[in-house]
């Protein structure tokens, strides 16, 4: 899954020849999940049709601030386009805009988005060589990029004059790939290897039959969606679970037994930065297992368990760098029991959800947290779904290893 992946790009368009790529340029940020809002110029019009990227964004194209021929048109607010937008990228930019940009002319509704954005803009120019090497091009260039506005240059080739040389806007795909590997390059966990179990495990009795429980996996995989969405590389071990993820960071590792995620999280544990283990590993296993399913002969079946291999307090012992996370989910003396795991399997903090608490827990799609730290600090969060829960919960790590 791409960086870009559910984030909303709005595209300006301004009047250049190279505004004819920005039908690809739309269809390869649709394809990669983004949400895409279109702003046209009224003279990139010519170029290509508002009719052809509004049914390629599934959105309506913007140009001016309302219709003069309707009386009843809704105002284009450009404050609003400027705040939906997470990522802003003017394409084709021609010499006109980018003096415009730089100077603060605000004569059109992209340009008054882009004076109210308050998201990262990138730009790419598209333009003939001779305008491209002009010493106010090249100023305006400059002092855009003091603004923090990022440029895709230009690359070299042959011009719409008939000339070759640079000016040349980039191609979509490139347009695409640079956004990508520069929104990575700034993302906090960028560099980072985390380790995350999730799900349950089960521990089987005979070929039919297992010990398990209820954990969905839904907790540990909203947990490793955010760390990857921060540029992190991610372990996924996973229990049984139904739960599906697909992004290009994550390396799912699927088992069934205490034993096999034991095994997986010993394998990676050394060349991680951070652990969070927030599997429902069983505590028990049957001491024999049988290799023929058991008949239902009699009205009892007793069954002798023996505990299973404490993964985290295993980890405890033997980290050096890594920053590592427990779950504790308790039913009574919380915060204390909690406390407890911290000391005992040498946490640097554990993240607490109570089945006291409703909507918290297994199987649901919401989460109640507190977040305590090997120096006993609490910060309690309040009932929040459980993918906004995994930001809350990389947040803090950041902040902690940051410190």
């Amino acid at each position: 899954m791409s960086v870009l992946s559910g984030k909303k790009i709005l595209l300006g368009i301004t009047a250049g020849i190279a505004a004819y790529k920005t039908a690809n340029l739309v269809r390869l940020y649709i394809k990669l999940g983004a949400e895409v809002k279109v702003i046209m110029t009224p003279a990139s019009k010519d170029f290509i049709t508002p009719l052809t990227l509004s049914t390629l964004s599934k959105n309506p194209v913007h140009s001016t601030f309302y219709d003069k021929e309707d009386e009843n048109e809704v105002w284009n607010n450009h404050v609003d386009l400027g705040l939906w937008a997470d990522y802003f990228i003017i394409a084709p930019a021609t010499a006109n805009t980018l003096s415009k940009m730089a100077n603060g002319v605000c004569d059109n509704l992209l340009l008054a988005t882009y004076l109210s954005a308050k998201c990262p803009v990138y730009f790419a120019p598209a333009m003939d060589l001779d305008m491209y090497k002009h010493p106010s091009t090249k100023a305006s260039l400059d002092k855009l990029t003091t603004f923090g506005n990022i440029m895709i240059p230009a690359t070299s080739g042959e011009l719409a004059s008939g000339l070759v040389g640079e000016g040349r806007m980039a191609e979509p795909e490139d347009i695409v790939s640079f956004m990508e590997n520069d929104i990575l390059d700034k993302m906090p966990l960028k560099g980072k290897k985390i380790l995350i179990t999730a799900g349950p495990t089960y521990e089987a009795i005979d070929p039919v039959r297992f010990i398990g429980n209820h954990s969905s996996g839904k907790m540990g995989f909203s947990i490793a969606k955010a760390a990857a969405n921060l540029g992190a590389e991610v372990i996924l071990i996973a229990g049984p679970s139904h739960q599906i993820i697909n992004h290009s960071l994550i390396h799912r590792i699927d088992v069934v037994s205490a034993e096999q995620m034991y095994t997986e999280a010993h394998n990676y544990f050394k060349e991680v930065d951070i652990a969070i283990l927030s599997a429902a590993v069983a505590d028990y296993k049957p001491k024999n297992v049988a290799n023929q399913k058991i008949k239902k002969n009699d009205d009892t079946l007793s069954l002798e368990l023996t505990k299973t291999k404490d993964i985290l307090a295993s980890l405890g012992k033997i980290k050096k760098h890594q920053f590592l996370v427990g779950f504790a989910l308790e039913t009574n003396n919380e915060i204390e029991n909690a406390k407890n795991k911290i000391k005992h399997k040498n946490l640097d903090a554990i993240v607490l959800n109570s089945l006291q608490d409703k909507g918290a827990g297994f199987a649901t799609n919401t989460n109640k947290i507190t977040i305590i730290d090997k120096d006993f600090n609490q910060k309690p969060f309040q009932l929040k779904s459980k993918d906004d829960v995994a930001k809350d919960i990389m947040n803090e790590i950041i902040l902690k290893i940051n410190a």
